[in-house]
């Protein structure tokens, strides 16, 4: 088979410049962190409430020990549950998501936070709050005739004020334990 020299040219620019493209997208996905999302983790959907993780209980913002921040939230429809959360400006914050139901999807405007929520698994996702201020948790996947009126919203204050809630809450769980010893004692 006879290929024409300019033919030949033409083709190596083009395989130069795919070459390229990709080796610019593998250096800069290797630089920056980007990945594909690869949390592979399942549940069953009809036993959500009855999982420890995901237990009505368990739902919101939770914070460990170490400080890291960790909102668990059921998407069903045709609501998000809890239906507000308050959290920190600049944090990392790491959500963790599951369906009740059919596919969902959650989008937050003005941050990068955008994931779909399959029935079965587990989508875990994390985000940071530039600034302070309401911030909506919208579903971006058609779920049924209700899917425009699922939302969620997040509140999110300044570190300090942060920082003062917890140590304030921590306060009165201190003052509720500490009546509960004494009525116990009597």
């Amino acid at each position: 088979m006879h290929i024409d020299p300019l033919e030949k040219k033409w083709i190596q620019i083009s395989l130069g410049m795919v070459s390229l493209f990709m080796g610019i997208i593998m250096i800069d996905a290797l630089f920056h962190g980007v990945n594909a999302p690869s949390n592979v983790e399942t549940i069953d959907s009809r036993k959500i409430h009855l999982s420890e993780e995901f237990a009505e209980e368990n739902l919101g913002v939770q914070v460990a020990e170490n400080g890291d921040i960790t909102v668990r939230m059921v998407a069903g429809r045709y609501a998000f549950f809890p239906k507000h959360i308050t959290l920190p400006a600049e944090t990392k914050v790491t959500f963790r998501w599951v369906s009740m139901d059919v596919l969902h999807g959650v989008h937050m405007p003005m941050t990068n936070m955008s994931t779909m929520i399959v029935p079965g698994y587990v989508s875990q996702i994390e985000s940071s709050f530039p600034r302070p201020g309401e911030y909506p948790m919208l579903c971006n996947e058609y779920c049924g005739l209700g899917h425009d009126h699922m939302w969620s919203k997040a509140l999110v204050i300044e570190k300090e004020e942060w920082e003062a809630m917890r140590a304030k809450q921590a306060a009165a769980l201190n003052i509720t334990a500490t009546a509960d010893e004494e009525s116990n004692n009597e």
